[in-house]
């Protein structure tokens, strides 16, 4: 782990590597190392390893543990590491520590498993998390952990509680978040975590939330690099080239098979010459069709780049 403040480091394109699976299901380690490297050598800002691209929900915990601990030894410093953790707050805690253990510099709190909890118990499991490790925590609200502006105020006055990742997509609610821990002279780090995060980030940026993760990243880095230059240099031609012809057909065949957030991207990265394995269950592959169709997309989205010279 290193000694620089987590928050200072998050700045840039945020990667979330999809785990390996050999033949056989276990976890391949040497693959995963290889595309945690070409990540990063790409010119990721951060790994985010073992999150919800990553497969979480269906790792061991010495699993999850042995790929934190090779992403931080392929990272070396470069980049820093950020760790799932989620389920229940026991499990959560165990996860965080494990990840600590292994040399992460920060954590992912992902929502508690099953239950829809009130405010309360929702601070309280975050709290819980927060103080189990000295690793700085990125609160994950989507699904059944939705906060309200009040919640987000408490997080943000909770040692070791950094960021909020939003996965809703609600820009009013955001919007009051933003402002209500603001107006207590509070600071927290935004993030845009929607599955194609670059479809939105235009609407995102203007109520504060700059950083995003890239699914596309995994599959199509000169791509994602590219869209994210020119929505940081204010090349708004190659934001909405790449909008219209790559990220929005991207977004609409997404929502034609469950779970293509994860399996579709996999796959993607297969097909880009990475072996990286299929799916764990309760996940299904994609639909050939759609992957071959994903795949003409990303040759699509070079070739607009390509006109366009940027």
């Amino acid at each position: 782990m290193t000694t620089a403040p987590l928050a200072g480091r998050l700045d840039g394109l945020l990667f979330f590597p999809v785990t390996a699976f050999a033949p056989d299901g276990s976890v391949d380690l040497d693959t995963f190392r290889a595309h945690v490297r070409a990540g990063v050598d790409a010119g990721a800002a951060a790994v985010f390893a073992c999150c919800g691209t990553g497969e979480f929900h269906a790792l061991t915990p010495e699993e999850f543990r042995d790929c934190v601990a090779a992403a931080v030894e392929e990272t070396a410093g470069r980049v820093p590491v950020v760790a799932g953790a989620g389920y229940g707050t026991a499990l959560a805690v165990r996860y965080a520590r494990l990840a600590e253990e292994a040399g992460a510099d920060g954590l992912l709190a992902m929502p508690p498993y099953l239950v829809v909890a009130d405010q309360a118990g929702l601070l309280r499991h975050y709290t819980e998390l927060a103080a189990a490790t000295s690793l700085d925590v990125i609160v994950y609200q989507r699904d059944n952990a939705i906060l309200t502006p009040a919640t987000a105020v408490a997080l943000a006055r909770t040692d070791g509680i950094i960021g909020l990742k939003d996965g809703l997509g609600d820009l009013d609610l955001m919007q009051r978040i933003v402002s209500a821990v603001r107006a207590e002279g509070l600071d927290l780090l935004y993030f845009n975590g929607l599955p194609t995060a670059e479809l939105t980030v235009p609407a995102y940026r203007g109520i504060g939330v700059t950083l995003y993760s890239s699914a596309v990243f995994c599959f199509a880095p000169d791509v994602a690099l590219a869209f994210h230059r020119a929505l940081t240099t204010g090349d708004d031609t190659t934001v909405n080239r790449l909008v219209d012809d790559f990220y929005r057909p991207l977004v609409e065949l997404r929502a034609q098979g469950q779970g293509y957030a994860v399996s579709l991207v996999k796959a993607a990265v297969r097909r880009g010459g990475l072996d990286v394995g299929h799916v764990r269950p309760p996940l299904s592959e994609p639909a050939p069709e759609h992957v071959d169709a994903l795949m003409l997309l990303v040759e699509q989205g070079r070739a607009a780049l390509k006109e366009l010279g940027a």
